[in-house]
């Protein structure tokens, strides 16, 4: 049998097969559909990718439904599971949302740590599950650290993002703009100190200004909503206990960092903050070697690593 009648009895018996199904957010098509494609594929699946709407042309369909692979918002996540229940039980993985925390303690470089919590914010115009938008600063350097975020935020250039010389490109759409800036407004209002940035740019396209408040409160909409933007928070904290309190005191759980010189304290907080992934003196730091998911509201099942795959197994 050749080439050719081989692919056409493949075709034939595809419909024999059972095959993965994942839905895929918009803001990094590209490695999201590597991250559901090739753990099924490495165990001789078939996989259906359903790109999302705003970015449909990164991703192709290739076959059927075994287990639903989903990354996204918490809302669509809990209908996903709703209709898992409600129909067969399919098996379910779900990355959903994210309020990560990054702590700073008195005793780091604060330069060095400014620059890890503005890209833990603001990389992907902000539009990363895991971004570290709640950034914690120990008193000791709280308003040294603020002028720091000020300046890395007014630095930062914003336009095409086909120009190399751009950091930030434009929000995905006019609808998650609209949002973003509904959460700024609320900051302001609820009375946080907004240093920098607060405006959407002028003219054509969907661009937000880099966008830093001080003084934030834990209760405000804008410490504890996702904003899926270019919005850093900066808290202050006094001692370990209250900043894990105040880290944990969330629905979600995806990630958190942390940052100081001291091991005991670095050990102290990545043992009892409840996050799925916790880097130390580093911030998304993710390798495909170790499991990436969150606990609580923001999902449950883990992707990426050798021990994911049986869970794509038919």
């Amino acid at each position: 049998m050749d080439a050719s009648m081989r692919g056409v009895l493949l075709n034939k018996l595809a419909d024999l097969i059972v095959r993965d199904k994942s839905y895929l957010a918009w803001n990094y098509p590209i490695l999201m559909t590597s991250w559901k494609l090739a753990p099924a594929l490495a165990t001789g699946n078939c996989c259906v990718l359903k790109p999302a709407e705003q970015t449909p042309l990164t991703a192709l369909c290739i076959g059927a439904l075994i287990k639903v692979a989903f990354t996204g918002s918490t809302e669509v996540g809990r209908l996903i599971q709703k209709a898992s229940g409600e129909s067969n039980l399919k098996r379910v993985t779900l990355e959903l949302g994210g309020k990560s925390p990054l702590v700073i303690f008195n005793d780091v470089d604060i330069n060095e740590a400014a620059e890890i919590a503005h890209n833990a914010v603001f990389a992907n115009m902000g539009q990363c599950c895991c971004a570290g938008t709640r950034t914690y600063v120990q008193e000791g350097i709280y308003e040294k650290f603020v002028q720091k975020a000020q300046e890395l935020a007014e630095k930062r250039k914003v336009g095409d993002p086909m120009d190399r010389d751009v950091l930030q490109g434009p929000q995905i759409d006019d609808k998650q703009t609209e949002k973003i800036m509904q959460l700024i407004e609320s900051g302001k209002t609820q009375g946080a100190r907004c240093v920098t940035g607060g405006s959407r740019i002028p003219g054509k396209g969907f661009f937000i200004q880099p966008t830093v408040f001080a003084d934030v409160k834990d209760d405000m909409r804008i410490a504890r909503e996702e904003i899926f933007g270019p919005v850093q928070q900066i808290l202050k904290f006094s001692t370990m206990d209250e900043v894990l309190d105040r880290c944990n005191d969330t629905h979600y759980g995806l990630g958190a960092g942390v940052l100081t010189k001291n091991i005991d304290q670095a050990l102290t907080f990545s043992q009892n903050v409840h996050a799925g992934s916790v880097w130390i003196n580093c911030y998304d730091a993710t390798m495909v070697q170790t499991p990436f998911g969150g606990f609580k509201q923001s999902g449950f099942g883990r992707e990426l690593y050798v021990e994911q795959t049986p869970s794509y197994e038919s």
